[in-house]
């Protein structure tokens, strides 16, 4: 197990915790990768911005981790989120899994995996619900997630 490596995920989440998206992106490389199903595949700036987007719009935010583990290159933690979804007025707890890769001593890769559907009955409520499980309404959720932090990074 890397205690540096290690060191870098708990730095990131207790960052995360704090709605400190300066200090989360500073764990991360110039040029890192995150993906995850709701926002897709992030590249650099990307990746921080998203985070900026995301804690400066939290509501009634709180954040566990744990179960964090690492190599000498590759890493995971267990995170769950629980938070006021703003376009609903929803309550919702993510539970997410996470893995990562490291690059001289920050995250390089950074990928979080988590159940969309299970995600959109607690955002969207009855439609999530019925239809969250179809491509038509993740692909949805997905645009409105890329059409939002584009418009973050415009008004920067």
């Amino acid at each position: 197990m890397s205690d540096a490596n290690s060191a870098v995920i708990t730095r990131f989440y207790q960052a995360f915790n704090r709605l400190d998206a300066e200090a989360m992106s500073a764990c991360y490389t110039e040029d890192v990768v995150f993906s995850d199903p709701v926002f897709g595949v992030l590249k650099g700036r990307q990746a921080g911005d998203m985070w900026r987007m995301l804690t400066s719009r939290a509501k009634d935010f709180s954040l566990i981790f744990d179960n964090v583990r690492a190599d000498g290159h590759t890493g995971g933690a267990h995170w769950v989120a629980t938070y006021l979804f703003s376009q609903t007025g929803n309550t919702v707890v993510n539970d997410i899994q996470a893995r990562f890769v490291f690059r001289d001593g920050k995250i390089c890769e950074h990928h979080d995996q988590f159940d969309v559907w299970r995600w959109s009955r607690q955002a969207l409520g009855t439609k999530g619900l019925l239809l969250g499980w179809t491509p038509l309404v993740q692909n949805a959720i997905r645009a409105q997630a890329q059409k939002g932090l584009k418009a973050f990074q415009a008004g920067r």
